[in-house]
């Protein structure tokens, strides 16, 4: 699986932003996939996860009830809706796929498959 996420850009303070990671594949509908975020100097941190169908969702306490992950198996696409975004969530987005749900969530963080990254800043 091959990804490739799009989107980021910069925004003021309290605006939005949509991500976008196109995959690769035709096992794409088979794969959990999340969203990660990486600031200068400081660790990658879990953002959200889907599941395969998309019916299980899970977010950061940073990310919930701002950022929503949805994706569509007929375009292999998943998305990251991201409103009222602070200057802290100026990062670097990933994009990560995995078989299993569990290993994307923050206990694990870990993926298969990564995106290349794509730069989102937020001026306050």
């Amino acid at each position: 699986v091959q990804l490739q996420a799009s989107g980021g850009g910069l925004v003021q303070a309290g605006g939005s932003l949509r991500l976008s990671c196109a995959a690769s594949g035709r096992t794409f509908s088979s794969y959990a996939m999340g969203w990660f975020r990486q600031a200068p100097g400081k660790e990658r941190e879990f953002v959200a996860v889907i599941n395969w169908s998309g019916s299980m969702t899970y977010y950061a306490d940073s990310a919930k009830g701002r950022f929503a992950i949805s994706r569509d198996n007929a375009k292999n696409t998943v998305f990251l809706q991201m409103n009222s975004l602070k200057p802290e969530d100026t990062a670097i987005y990933y994009c990560a796929a995995d078989p299993t749900y569990s290993d994307l969530l923050p206990r694990r963080g870990s993926a298969d498959y990564w995106g290349q990254g794509t730069q989102v800043t937020v001026s306050s």
